[in-house]
């Protein structure tokens, strides 16, 4: 959604669009990607946010991918958007292959480590904070708990 809307009609609007774009996916069932970044700070924490819509988990930075664009690409987009920080390097973890929404959907799994506060864009994001790879809050959203298995599994954290 545009940002010359104020930010509480933006967050107002997005369970709406959330919404719709649940149900579009369910009836229609085409392929669709995103990313997913699991980002960590200094001290290996990884960061969680909570979003202005969708299922009240914690979950991990990302989105869906534009049309043609490269997940690399989305990553540092979406982290951007979302917390308002500029990793200084993004490294691929590898792929997952899920459905969502009732869609096959392939999440593009990426990890980058923040050396600063992110500033949740307070729109999309309502919240993002650091917790002990070894203590992830509950609750945890699903995907991001398999999402997070796959990091774990090449040896990171």
């Amino acid at each position: 959604m545009p940002h010359f809307l104020p930010a509480p009609l933006h967050r107002a609007l997005l369970p709406l669009a959330h919404l719709v774009r649940h149900r579009w996916r369910r009836w229609r069932k085409v392929p669709i990607a995103g990313v997913s970044v699991i980002v960590t700070n200094l001290a290996g924490d990884v960061l969680l946010l909570k979003h202005s819509y969708g299922p009240a988990v914690w979950s991990l930075p990302g989105g869906g991918l534009g049309r043609r664009e490269d997940p690399l690409a989305a990553a540092w987009r979406e982290v951007r958007e979302e917390l308002g920080v500029e990793l200084a390097r993004i490294d691929f973890v590898g792929t997952l292959e899920e459905v969502l929404s009732g869609s096959p959907h392939t999440a593009h799994i990426f990890t980058g480590v923040c050396d600063r506060q992110p500033r949740p864009d307070l729109r999309e994001v309502t919240e993002a904070r650091f917790f002990p790879s070894h203590s992830l809050p509950e609750p945890l959203g699903e995907t991001t708990r398999a999402r997070i298995a796959v990091w774990r599994g090449r040896g990171v954290g």
